[in-house]
């Protein structure tokens, strides 16, 4: 059995117990870190492999234009955004921005029952929308 067996096979509830709890921010080290202290039957470098190769499986699906669907988690598919005629802010002058395609993530069920369950210590950053 590999590392990625190993690691999965507990499933994702047992991941998330004592991962990074109370962490405001995770970079993709913070997220190897915690992984590794959490599965110490794996080496650090085998997390990192694990986690590496997710992340850039999950990106060449997306180049190719393939959806992404991690079941309790959410989907990542491409969305195109059309060619337009934009604004430079500080002239005001028209600027052609050519079509392209972005990226776009929707939370699962799952993901969104348990951020809404949750209780944050401190107060929401408020967006530029509600201030």
């Amino acid at each position: 059995m590999g590392p990625l067996a190993t690691l999965t096979s507990h499933g994702p509830e047992a991941l998330a117990t004592g991962l990074l709890t109370g962490v405001a921010r995770v970079t993709k080290s913070e997220l190897i870190s915690g992984l590794a202290s959490d599965n110490p039957h794996l080496r650090g470098a085998d997390v990192e492999i694990i986690v590496s190769t997710i992340f850039n499986e999950i990106t060449a699906a997306l180049s190719r234009g393939a959806r992404v669907e991690l079941r309790g988690f959410g989907a990542f598919t491409v969305k195109r955004r059309d060619a337009r005629t934009g604004r430079n802010p500080r002239t005001g002058e028209a600027v052609p921005v050519d079509e392209k395609s972005v990226p776009f993530f929707k939370a699962g069920k799952e993901l969104r029952e348990r951020v809404n369950a949750a209780k944050p210590d401190r107060p929401v950053a408020r967006t530029r929308n509600e201030r």
